[in-house]
């Protein structure tokens, strides 16, 4: 089980994500230290490995740099939830092997702090706390499959490119 940190609102941007005076680096443990901390300064100290954030729309919109995956990944947040997701952040994720997920009710069904399991072959997200289910489409199996091979690069290596 998970605990979902859940913050109400649109646009959530990268440089609220990792701000961009973290920049200077690009080791995802080192970048974790900083995660949401323009958003949420306690953030890295609540989260523990396999938590969930929650969000509204339009989530990692602004600059296009990786660092917002990787500082999220590096802080060992199991996914992202959001009613949508920037275009260039939706496509990072995939292409650095971390599973997003899109929902339009999500963030209304997940109050912050819930014990939160999702079923991602099934598109399923239980809300323990709150006893409710939530489905969502699932990611196509090709970038599943991106994923599972741990970004696009490894997975290019794999496939023998």
């Amino acid at each position: 089980m998970a605990k979902a940190y859940v913050y109400k609102r649109d646009h959530i941007n990268t440089d609220e994500i990792i701000p961009a005076r973290y920049l200077n680096t690009d080791n995802e443990q080192e970048l974790a230290k900083h995660c949401m901390e323009d958003l949420d300064k306690d953030f890295v100290k609540k989260v523990k490995p396999g938590d969930i954030i929650v969000a509204g729309e339009d989530f990692g919109c602004g600059s296009s740099r990786e660092h917002a995956v990787w500082a999220i990944r590096g802080a060992k947040v199991q996914t992202v939830i959001a009613k949508s997701f920037a275009r260039i952040f939706y496509r990072n994720a995939i292409n650095c092997g971390f599973y997003i997920i899109e929902s339009a009710d999500a963030s209304e069904k997940i109050a912050d702090g819930d014990q939160i399991e999702i079923d991602y072959k099934k598109g399923v997200i239980k809300n323990v706390t709150g006893k409710k289910e939530i489905k969502f489409n699932p990611l196509p199996d090709f970038a599943v499959e991106i994923i599972n091979n741990g970004g696009l690069l490894e997975h290019i290596k794999k496939a023998g490119a």
